[in-house]
């Protein structure tokens, strides 16, 4: 929806940051302490018959115990390609391959371990803040437009990028709080 005041343009790219919040945090959630779970892998891309599509849609998940990851694929000639896509994943671990269906052992964390989650989900914060800036970019975008149009002054449009500044700081500080919520969930022992 094409925004007319600068008040539209605030409010709908608050929307969106709030958004890209709640994504980079819904992210950190895939990164478990102490227990095998599917989220881990579901949106892993797979390469399936000359396609990319998420793991979740070829294949179901099984947790028979807190450490292991059982996946069965549909159709058993996506193993394979499943087995790739976790291989090259950022997830560190090594897949069980025994013709029918794919094992992931998750071993204890260790701090090495722990550290490089550390590390995974800040990269995810660090994705989150981009998008947010993206949508600050986008919205001072929309309002110089609308300042060419005439339909807001230039003072109506400092103050409203004025705005915009406090609330994406405003915005990275919530996904700042988040980070450091995850950071020490991940560090404890």
């Amino acid at each position: 929806m094409e925004a007319t005041s600068s008040a539209e343009v605030v409010e709908q790219t608050k929307e969106k940051m709030i958004r890209a919040v709640t994504h980079a945090i819904s992210e950190f959630a895939n990164f478990r302490t102490g227990r095998a779970s599917s989220v881990l892998v579901e949106k892993l891309a797979v390469e399936y018959y000359g396609s990319e599509v998420p793991m979740v849609q070829i294949a179901s998940f099984s947790v028979p115990e807190a450490k292991l990851l059982i996946i069965t694929p549909y159709d058993k000639s996506a193993l394979k390609e499943i087995e790739k896509s976790i291989l090259s994943s950022d997830l560190g671990i090594n897949p069980s391959n025994d013709g029918s269906v794919i094992r992931l052992a998750f071993p204890p964390l260790t701090e090495e371990r722990r550290k490089e989650l550390v590390k995974l989900v800040r990269a995810k914060a660090e994705e989150g803040r981009v998008a947010i800036r993206n949508v600050r970019r986008t919205a001072r975008h929309e309002l110089e437009q609308l300042e060419k149009a005439g339909t807001i002054r230039t003072d109506e449009l400092e103050r409203s990028e004025k705005e915009l500044d406090k609330l994406t700081a405003d915005t990275i500080a919530d996904l700042d709080r988040g980070l450091a919520h995850k950071e020490k969930e991940l560090l404890e022992i």
